[in-house]
């Protein structure tokens, strides 16, 4: 059952004497519970703004919001801060990008932790400390009890990204987001937190957005997977035929721009040609066509629609046929 369907959601940020930037740009997806779908692509593609645009975080000045989000029927667009201030934290979750920046410095873990469960969980005293302490444990961090009494500065990088999920699993919401909860962490811990939000979906039955730039962190751990480029999807398919058969030349490009173990000592990167930057008005043609090598006149006369069934791509001059990318990225499955 869909518990998250998405519409047309477009985000605009609008100062005056500059022209308007579309940020997001009539992007539809959806969610259903105890699924893992993933919103791929590079740095400013639109990713985390459509995140913070579904929880209701962006700034009300300067930011003009269109589309839907239905969540369990309610539109999460259309409803005041005060209704959503009530769902964030009990039935929506978030991690965010950066837990440094994303804890309080002067406050201990455990007083932020607790936060959440007085708030949405009516929890005080002693029962909010053992429930803490409880989550603290069941996200790995050794010794939550002492834990609790520390400050973001005193964890290291993996500890604070899992108190991170901590507090956004405290109330266990029906749909979690996660924006980049692997940036900056070595492979080891990377491992551990990609593991432990597996869990939390399947034995929770939590609905799992995970927003990520690398295709090899959601090989193993989304059901689905829209790519997105300058605001829009391009691609969206399952992990399987995503991964097998990319389609959009962009995807093509951001999977064989991954590093292999396998490859011959001193064989180059493939990277994709220019930056995010280089691109396109979608009123006048394909985004990517500045740096697609398939570019053809086709691609610059009209903006390409989104067609296909179960695999859906934007592209007039696709690539069809099997991938010679990362095809070994599933066994992490």
């Amino acid at each position: 059952m869909t518990l998250l369907d998405v519409q047309d959601l477009s985000v605009m940020f609008t100062q005056r004497g500059r022209e308007d930037v579309r940020a997001v740009d009539g992007v539809s997806f959806d969610v259903s519970a105890g699924e893992v779908v993933g919103l791929v692509g590079e740095s400013g593609c639109g990713k985390s703004v459509t995140s913070l645009a579904l929880m209701g975080l962006l700034p009300e000045k300067g930011v003009k919001v269109s589309g839907r989000a239905d969540f369990d029927g309610t539109n999460l667009l259309g409803v005041d801060q005060r209704t959503m201030r009530d769902l964030r934290g009990r039935e929506l979750g978030m991690i965010f990008q950066d837990p440094l920046s994303s804890l309080n410095p002067v406050v201990a873990i455990g007083k932020q932790v607790t936060e959440v469960l007085a708030r949405h969980r009516g929890l005080s005293g002693d029962a909010a400390a053992k429930e803490a302490e409880h989550l603290l444990d069941r996200v790995g961090i050794p010794d939550p009890r002492r834990r609790l009494k520390e400050y973001p500065h005193q964890l290291s990088g993996g500890m604070r990204q899992r108190a991170l999920i901590a507090m956004a699993v405290a109330c266990r919401p029906r749909l979690l987001i996660a924006d980049e909860p692997t940036t900056a962490l070595d492979v080891t811990i990377q491992a551990q937190i990609l593991e432990l939000l597996k869990e939390l979906v399947h034995q929770d039955g939590t609905a799992l957005i995970m927003i990520t730039h690398d295709l090899g962190v959601v090989a193993g751990l989304c059901d689905r997977i829209n790519v997105l480029y300058a605001g829009r999807v391009v691609e969206s398919a399952a992990r399987r035929p995503l991964f097998a058969e990319p389609t959009h030349p962009y995807t093509r490009g951001l999977l064989g721009s991954i590093p292999r173990l396998d490859s011959v000592r001193g064989e180059p990167l493939n990277p994709i040609p220019g930056s995010v930057r280089d691109l396109l008005p979608w009123v006048e043609g394909c985004a990517f066509a500045p740096r697609c090598e398939r570019v053809i006149e086709a691609c610059v006369e009209a903006p390409p629609a989104l067609i296909g069934g179960s695999h859906q791509y934007r592209c007039v001059n696709p690539v069809l046929g099997r991938s010679a990318g990362p095809e070994h990225l599933l066994e992490q499955e």
